[in-house]
């Protein structure tokens, strides 16, 4: 049902990169091969090695593709069978099971940690749980999500509107559309930011606020429990070195870790406060509504998949304490955003639509995963 979906997506994506650049380039694929993929690698997830259900990223590549590829000496025939075998390689992150095929045989030639752009990529989450995505041409960041499978469950990642005309640039980012450079690259940190929020399991709310601006306070129990002075500045400082300053290993690392340590703090009870520019302002502060507000009554809901309808709801219907806050937060200081990571995975960014004079939270769980 998916396959011929994921074959036109990657034709178009490999297509129009080839046009602007010269990097190396995932090949073409077809949707029988698609197919097949999927196929084994959901009776995979339905099974267990030693008892634990397996975590599976595979890539389809020719091993020419890759970066010192280590190869098995034999060819390992993809089954289900065999990836339950050689699951336990490839679970840290970064690692792939390398899948390539030859006519109507699709084997398992070795792993990799170095794939070329726009690479397919699949990876088994747990049992009946399949995402689809591909790596950024840049290389660097979260991959981009293209499909969710689970169990008979089909979410397509809605690339054009996002469930809605007016997203948030956050979203832009995360299905990997094109951005200006200035707004890309601040809009990369929050992605990065998204992805350590939900990683710690824990939940929590990251508030973005205007940069010199001191009027989200009026939205927030004072004193703060735990203000930052001076603030903390590493993201903002590694954000303006030059471009080729910025193009090495060492930046992304020192911006990876950077982004870990407010990804941290997210995990402390209460909201964690960054401005638009990263500068951490405060975390573990409460929210409360504004003196010349009112509570917030209806916000429009929204996931960004094919054939998603947005819907109107009262907050209360829309998650617990923190999805609440965040709406009323976000209901009262209308250029800020309130990014919320839930305990059970979920993940929602509340932001103000000018469009539809309402609170806007977008479900991008489909994105993070």
């Amino acid at each position: 049902m998916v396959a011929s979906t994921i074959e036109n997506h990657f034709a178009k994506h490999i297509t129009a990169a080839r046009v602007f650049s010269d990097l190396n380039l995932s090949r073409d694929l077809s949707a029988r091969i698609i197919e097949a993929v999927i196929d084994v690698a959901f009776w995979a997830s339905l099974r267990r090695e030693e008892g634990k259900p397996p975590k599976i990223s595979m890539a389809l590549l020719h091993p020419s593709q890759s970066e010192q590829p280590l190869l098995f000496e034999n060819r390992i025939r993809l089954t289900p069978q065999n990836l339950i075998k050689l699951a336990p390689a490839v679970e840290q992150p970064g690692i792939h099971l390398g899948i390539w095929h030859e006519e109507d045989d699709i084997y398992i030639w070795g792993t990799t940690n170095s794939i070329p752009g726009i690479c397919f990529v699949l990876e088994v989450v747990e049992p009946g749980l399949l995402v689809i995505k591909h790596k950024r041409i840049d290389g660097f960041g979260k991959f981009v999500n293209i499909a969710i499978l689970k169990g008979d469950e089909i979410k397509i990642v809605d690339e054009e509107t996002s469930g809605v005309g007016d997203c948030p640039s956050l979203l832009t980012s995360l299905l990997g559309l094109p951005l200006p450079s200035s707004t890309e690259e601040g809009v990369n940190v929050l992605v990065e930011l998204a992805s350590s929020m939900r990683s710690h399991g824990r939940g929590g709310i990251l508030l973005i606020v205007p940069q010199g601006s001191a009027t989200w306070r009026n939205s927030i129990v004072q004193p703060m429990n735990y203000p930052v002075t001076p603030a903390y500045t590493v993201i903002t400082n590694l954000m303006q070195m030059d471009l080729e300053e910025r193009d090495t290993l060492e930046w992304q690392e020192a911006l990876l870790d950077a982004i870990k340590v407010i990804g941290g703090f997210t995990a402390v009870d209460g909201a964690t406060v960054i401005t638009d520019q990263h500068e951490l302002m405060a975390f573990g502060a409460k929210i409360a509504r504004s003196e010349n507000s009112v509570p917030v009554e209806q916000l429009i809901v929204t996931e960004p998949v094919v054939d998603g309808k947005a819907t109107r709801r009262h907050p209360a219907q829309n998650g617990g304490t923190r999805h609440l806050a965040a709406a009323q937060f976000v209901h009262d200081q209308h250029d800020a955003l309130a990014l919320v990571a839930s305990q059970d995975g979920h993940f929602t960014v509340f932001s103000w639509s000018n469009q539809l004079n309402l609170v806007h939270a977008h479900k991008i769980d489909i994105l993070l995963l």
